[in-house]
This record gives C-alpha cells, structure tokens and sequence, in this order.
C-alpha cells in the first residue's frame, strides 16, 4: 500500500505523550495511525484487490489464543484482551508512507470518496454503536424517534450522521456555541445545543442516546434522563479518579422500572467498517468535507499533533 492519509485523534496524542500505547515486542517505538486510508500498490493474485483500490486498513487482529469472540471472527468483542491493535498495541500502526496489510483485514474505499476514506474507521466505530442499539432495541417492540449525541467531534458527528440516515430526529450537544461544529450539525439537519447536558436531554427524552465525551458528569447525567426503555451506548473513555455525587438507588430504580440499557462500545468488527463505508458514500460529500478541518503535510507533522480551536479531524498527508 502507498500511504495517502491518516486521521489524527485523541488516542494518537495519548501515545505520543507517552499515556498509552504499547511498542512490538522486540522493538522500541512505535509507529502511530490507526485511522488510514492507502492506495494498493501490489496486491497477490487472488486476494480481492487490484493496483490504485483505496484502502482503509482494520486496526484490531484476534488474539492467538484465540478466545471464543475471536475464534468466531468477533474480535472487536475479544474476552481475554489479547488482542493486538495497528497503531496501538504492539503493531505498528499506518502512518507511514508504504505499508503491508494482510487482505482479510482491507476494507475497499470507493474512488468517489477520495480523501473522505480517511473517515472510515472513526465511522466503523458508530456503525458498530449503531448496530449494538439495534440489536438491544429488538429485545421487544422498538420504534425510536428521538438520538441525542454527547459530543461533536469526530464520532459524535458520525453518530450524528447515522442516526439522521435511519430517519430519527436527531440532536447533538456540546460545549461551543458557535463555529465549524454546530454548522456541520446545522447541514445534517439535525438540531444542536450548548446548554447543561441534563436540562437537554430532560427536554426532549431520547429513545437512543450516544455519549462520545468521556466526561463523567455527562455520563451521569444521560444515564439519568432518558425515555422508559432508553438505550444508552457510552463510546468515550473516562478518565479515572474524578468522584461526584451520585444516587446510586435513583439510577437503579429507573434502569429497572424503564427496562433501560447502558452499555459500552469499542472498537469494530469487519462488518462495521463495511457499514461505514456504505454510509460513507450515502452522505453528502460537502458534509464530510465539513469534518476535515485541518490538513497537514507530513514534513509538519507535529502540528497535526497539537489540538488547535476549531479542530474537528485533523488528517495527516503521507
């Protein structure tokens, strides 16, 4: 692969300062970039791919134990945390100007989506949200008219994205008032706010509800104020050792009397990222050009390492 792009977040910049991240055994660094995008150089006859096909690489393999999820190819689901992550743990990851991927873990990129590729994985990530919703929401009758989404960087907008696509009236909160973020929200034809969390969602009762902060207090505050038989995915990772007041028996008597769901994700499996590309190609090209605000040349690097005002993806040219 001739290495065109990568996405630029919040975990590559844990890693470069040293919070996470793991090198491949026998070596000292790492090599960043989870979020790729690439073009096929060379591919074996027989694998799928042929010269010039854009290609967005998977980040997790199963581990190789393997543990039942991975065995099944569910390896975004692994049970025993042996897995391995491009990028992340202990495999160098994409951010790089060639690289090699094994083709069960290439996902093609359609041509018309150029640059855009480069979202794919960020998407992966929702379409996985997505579909755990839906397959939680079928335990019984489930007619969801209403999403909120906590956040809107990156994932919270792509949560944005896929829930107007199932046709829900959705809104989107954060903390800026005005500027690139709350315009995206604006083309989506969804509805933004920057008011108190838990006064939002108490006004307007979500069914489905996507918190892609990580703060605790958001966290808190959806679990607590959401429709009877709300489903809750939290996909943003808190930080530890920050306590706040809690009515631990409140929250409980209304997840049991409502037949509320709260439930984590990470991570995606093969058919999400395929559901990322699909949804990918279904959006307008003007809003995704909305969430890439900043590109970077690579000789620069380092300032597409540095969060910026404004920033929603920041992509570094390879």
């Amino acid at each position: 692969m001739r290495g065109i792009a990568i996405g630029v977040c919040g975990t590559d910049r844990e890693i470069v300062g040293g919070d996470y991240g793991t090198a491949p055994p026998g070596h000292k660094r790492l090599v960043i970039g989870h979020e790729s995008l690439g073009r096929v150089e060379q591919a074996p006859a027989g694998s799928g791919f042929a010269p010039g096909e854009l290609i967005a690489g998977v980040v997790r393999r199963p581990d190789p134990v393997p543990c039942g999820a991975c065995a099944r190819g569910e390896f975004d689901m692994c049970r025993n945390g042996q897995y391995t992550e491009r990028g992340i743990k202990h495999l160098d990851g994409f951010a790089s100007q060639w690289w090699v991927i094994e083709p069960a873990y290439a996902v093609k990129v359609p041509a018309a989506l150029g640059l855009h590729g480069v979202l794919v994985e960020p998407a992966s990530v929702v379409a996985k949200a997505w579909d755990q919703i839906e397959r939680i929401g079928a335990r019984s009758w489930f007619e969801p008219k209403r999403a909120l989404v906590t956040g809107a960087g990156p994932i919270g907008l792509l949560a944005a994205l896929l829930g107007v696509q199932r046709g829900l009236e959705v809104h989107v909160i954060d903390r800026v008032a005005q500027g690139a973020k709350p315009d995206a929200v604006a083309a989506l034809g969804a509805t933004y706010h920057s008011g108190p969390v838990d006064q939002v969602a108490a006004s307007i009762v979500p069914d489905i509800i996507i918190e892609a902060t990580g703060a605790a207090q958001v966290v808190i505050d959806v679990i607590t104020h959401n429709a009877p038989y709300g489903i809750v995915c939290l996909t943003g990772v808190s930080a530890s050792g920050r306590l706040l007041p809690l009515d631990a028996g409140l929250v409980n008597r209304n997840i049991v009397l409502d037949n509320d769901v709260v439930f984590g994700s990470v991570n995606a499996g093969i058919r999400h990222y395929e559901a990322a590309v699909r949804a990918l190609a279904d959006a307008d090209p003007h809003w995704l050009a909305r969430l890439i605000t900043r590109q970077v040349p690579l000789e620069n690097f380092a300032d597409a390492l540095t969060s910026e005002p404004g920033d929603i993806k920041v992509v570094l040219g390879l």
